[in-house]
């Protein structure tokens, strides 16, 4: 679980040239209506860079708010389709 959470955070600190640094990203950091970076284009950015990371294929309807709102549900998400 620490790995899945440090790479998703390296994941989205590189896709979207955020300035946080790991450390200042925690499960609790809100994503999706918080990060201006996170826009639509975003989204389907860290997507692509989340499924070539982890070798996992999100279907367009797992998309959802829920799934960007913290850097933990992000992770949660992908450690659910990593253990599938």
């Amino acid at each position: 679980m620490t790995d899945t959470v440090d790479a998703v955070k390296d994941v989205l600190i590189e896709t979207l040239e955020l300035r946080q640094t790991p450390a200042e990203l925690t499960r609790d950091t809100p994503l999706f209506g918080a990060l201006p970076e996170l826009d639509s284009f975003g989204v389907v950015q860290l997507v692509v860079a989340l499924e070539g990371r982890f070798d996992i294929v999100i279907d367009d309807e797992e998309f959802g708010a829920d799934l960007f709102e913290t850097v933990g549900s992000l992770t949660d998400f992908v450690d659910a389709k990593l253990a599938a």
